[in-house]
């Protein structure tokens, strides 16, 4: 892994440069929670919280241990949060294309969606000109821009963009021992209204035969996300893994397989909270711009999220693909996005 540093961000409109999860399968309530500080009791719209003692047992018509029983089976994690956040991660494809009138159509769609929080990857910086702070500027958002590529003057790489301010940022460079590609991942600390979070950004080499290379880049982003501790809510990362559910990679990032950093693994945002009646494909042969490239539809493009804490901060309660449609006969990029709703 390529030590990395911190990013100068920029406020709206200016320019700008098991994870805590604990072990998958076990009771929530007994997790360690790999020494985070400890939090305050959780209230109902609070994102934060220890898991609060378990209730007397109260006219239950159990005995006092079988009601002790019941009641951490029925709530392990204390009274849920009810508020939400919602969080994008898109391709935006760079210059490619038609790429100032996917500009209008991008713009329209961000609209629309009202996010808290987007992840963008490909996302071009020319000069002064970057596309993340166009977008920030146009919603009134913060972003924070990390490239790792430059094409004929114009760089290409990673972005998040926030409603709330970001403060601390941090990124990496991947190894790359094939010298073939350069490749970053990207974490922005936000000031959320209910506390600070974690969201990184990143994008996994994307040719089919090298899956070898993006296992290497999982290794060097979980240990990434690790060496980000601590934190106070689950962490958040998304991205453009151009790997398919099945895949050793992702495998790795799910805890279907050998994780990099014990402990340390993830809800795939779209298996906990995706209508199950649909693919969830984000890329897709529907899309004119992925249908010129011969491929089979795949979901290559996720949100991940870390164990939920007290209250059931981080839990996944929607997701859905967004950005797939045209808008004024023009599709915004050749992926699709994906869209996860959290409790914050």
């Amino acid at each position: 892994m390529a030590e990395g540093g911190e990013i100068e961000t920029a406020a709206p409109g200016g320019a700008g440069g098991g994870d805590d999860g604990g072990v998958v399968g076990e009771d929530p309530a007994n997790v360690d929670f790999e020494d985070l500080d400890p939090l305050p009791a959780p209230e109902v719209g609070s994102a934060a919280g220890d898991t609060p003692d378990v209730a007397e047992p109260v006219e239950f018509g159990l005995g006092a241990e079988d009601a002790l029983v019941e009641a951490a089976y029925e709530s392990p994690y204390g009274e849920l949060i009810a508020t939400e956040m919602k969080v994008v991660t898109w391709n935006l494809w760079w210059r490619f294309g038609p790429w100032e009138q996917r500009l209008d159509a991008i713009r329209t769609t961000l609209a629309e969606l009202d996010a808290d929080v987007y992840a963008f990857q490909e996302v071009w910086e020319e000069g002064d000109s970057n596309l993340a702070a166009i977008l920030a500027e146009g919603l009134g958002y913060h972003h924070v821009f990390r490239s790792w590529t430059e094409h004929e003057g114009v760089r290409f790489g990673n972005a998040v963009v926030s409603r709330w301010p970001i403060g601390t940022s941090r990124w990496i460079d991947f190894g790359d021992p094939e010298g073939s590609t350069h490749r970053n991942a990207l974490m922005a600390e936000i000031d959320g209204p209910r506390g600070p979070l974690q969201v990184f950004c990143t994008h996994l080499n994307w040719k089919l035969f090298e899956s070898g290379v993006r296992q290497r880049q999982v290794g060097e982003l979980a240990r990434f996300v690790a060496d980000c501790r601590p934190r106070r809510f689950p962490a958040v990362v998304c991205g453009d893994f151009n790997a398919e559910p099945t895949s050793d990679e992702i495998a790795m990032m799910t805890g279907l397989t050998t994780v990099p950093v014990p402990g340390l693994a993830f809800f795939d945002a779209w298996r906990v909270g995706g209508d199950g009646a649909s693919s969830g494909h984000t890329w897709s042969n529907r899309n004119p711009f992925a249908a010129a490239v011969l491929e089979p539809d795949r979901r290559i493009d996720y949100v991940f999220t870390g164990w939920p804490r007290a209250g059931g901060a981080g839990h996944v309660v929607g997701c859905r693909v967004v950005g797939d449609s045209p808008v004024a006969g023009v599709w915004p990029s050749d992926h699709f996005g994906v869209e996860a709703r959290l409790r914050y």
